[in-house]
C-alpha cells in the first residue's frame, strides 16, 4: 500500500515538473506557501516527538492513493484546493516531509503544524511545532530554494507567492480555556485576544521583511460548533447546541484580525494582505447542512462522533461512517475534504480572486 502511494505521488509529481511548472512561470502567484495550525498542516507533526498526528487509517482514505498524509482530514485540505485554483499542483507537501524535496517545495510548500497556536504556550500543549520555528523552517527554505532556481528568480517566487496563514483556535480552545491553563489566570480573554493579535502582527511584520508580500489570514471558525465542543456540552448539562461563549470568542478575534489587516496594509509598502473569514460560512452549513448537500452536522464522520481525533480516530473503530461526503466533519475537530472543498470555492470566488 505504501509503495502504491509513493508511485501515485511520484506520477503527480512528474506531472507537475513537466506540464504545470513551465505554465506558471509567468502566472501571478508561482508557489503557495502556508503558516498555521491543522487547518492546514500537510504533514509536518509526522516528523516530530507529538501525540497529535494523522498519519494513519482511516484518515486520508480520500487522498490520492488512499493514503493518510498527516493531513487531518479524509482527504485534501484548503490549501491543496487553492494551490490547484492557482493553476499548481493539487497538492501542498509538507516541509518536513522526507518525500519532497527542494524540486518539489519551489511551486509550494507548507510549514504548518496542528496544535500550534500564535502563543508560544499552545504549542507546548501537545509538544508541536512553534510559530516562531515554523518561521526558521521558512528561511532555510528559502535558502535552499536560491540555490536551486538562483537569487533572481528565488526572489520572484517568495515575492509573488501566496502566503496562506491559518490558526489561532488551538489559543483559545486547547490553551486559554482548557483546564490547565494559567493564561486564564494571567489575563482576561479580552487582554489574551490582544496578546494574541500583538503576536499575529509580529509575525506578519516578519515574514513580510523576508519578502512575503501576499498573504491571506484567516479567520477562525464557529470553534463553539466543533462536534468536540457540543459533546462537551452535553456533559456539562446544556444540551447539544454550541457553545455560544467561544463562538461569541470568534467573532470578536474575527473582528480584531480583520482590523489588523486593514492596518497593516496601510503601513507596509506593497503589501497586499487580504482576511479570509469562514465564520459565517461554516456555521450556515453547520445550520442548514442539507442546502450544502449534507446529512450530519452535530457529529463527525470518524467513530461516535464526538471525542474522537488523531489516535482515538483509527481503523479499528467500527463506528466510523461509509461516506464521509455526507459529514459536515471528518473527526471531532476537523472538517472534511467536502467542506473544505466548499469553504475554497467561497474563498476564491469572493476573496482569493484578486490575486488571480
Amino acid at each position: 500500500m505504501e509503495a502504491n502511494y509513493k508511485f501515485i505521488s511520484c506520477l503527480i509529481i512528474i506531472f507537475v515538473q513537466l506540464i504545470i511548472i513551465p505554465c506558471v512561470v509567468g502566472g501571478k502567484v508561482p508557489a503557495i506557501i502556508v503558516f498555521g495550525d491543522s487547518s492546514v498542516d500537510a504533514g509536518n507533526n509526522n516528523q516530530i516527538s507529538t501525540v497529535l498526528k494523522s498519519n494513519f487509517e482511516p484518515y486520508g482514505r480520500d487522498f490520492y492513493g488512499k493514503m493518510p498524509t498527516g493531513r487531518f482530514c479524509n482527504g485534501r485540505i484548503p490549501p491543496d484546493f487553492i494551490s490547484e485554483a492557482f493553476g499548481l499542483r493539487p497538492f501542498v507537501p509538507a516541509y518536513l516531509d522526507p518525500m519532497f524535496n527542494i524540486t518539489d517545495f519551489a511551486g509550494g510548500v507548507c510549514f504548518a503544524s496542528a496544535g500550534t497556536g500564535y502563543d508560544n504556550a499552545t504549542s507546548q500543549v501537545l509538544s508541536v511545532i512553534p510559530l516562531w520555528k515554523e518561521i526558521e523552517n521558512y528561511k532555510e527554505y528559502q535558502k535552499k530554494l536560491e540555490a536551486y532556481v538562483g537569487s533572481k528568480k528565488a526572489k520572484y517566487i517568495i515575492q509573488e507567492a501566496l502566503y496562506l496563514v491559518s490558526l489561532g483556535t488551538n489559543d483559545f480552545l486547547e490553551n486559554y480555556y482548557s483546564i490547565q491553563s494559567k493564561r486564564a489566570s494571567q489575563f482576561t480573554i479580552e487582554q489574551y485576544q490582544g496578546f494574541l493579535i500583538e503576536l499575529a502582527e509580529n509575525f506578519i511584520k516578519q515574514i513580510y521583511q523576508l519578502g512575503a508580500r501576499k498573504i491571506s489570514f484567516t479567520g477562525l471558525p464557529p470553534m463553539g460548533c466543533l462536534p468536540l465542543e457540543r459533546a462537551t456540552n452535553i456533559i456539562r448539562g446544556h444540551g447539544d447546541a454550541c457553545n455560544e461563549k467561544y463562538n461569541d470568542c470568534a467573532l470578536r478575534f474575527n473582528v480584531m484580525l480583520n482590523g489588523l489587516v486593514d492596518k497593516l496594509n496601510r503601513e507596509l509598502p506593497g503589501m497586499k494582505m487580504v482576511f479570509s473569514n469562514p465564520y459565517e460560512l461554516i456555521l450556515q452549513i453547520i445550520r442548514n447542512p442539507s442546502s450544502f448537500g449534507f446529512e450530519v452536522a452535530g457529529v463527525a464522520c470518524c467513530g461516535t462522533g464526538l471525542f474522537e481525533m488523531s489516535y482515538l480516530c483509527d481503523k479499528l473503530n467500527p463506528l466510523t461512517c461509509t461516506d464521509a461526503n455526507k459529514y459536515v466533519f471528518w473527526d471531532s475537530f476537523h472538517l472534511s475534504q467536502k467542506t473544505n472543498l466548499i469553504i475554497t470555492n467561497f474563498l476564491m470566488k469572493n476573496v482569493l480572486n484578486q490575486f488571480l
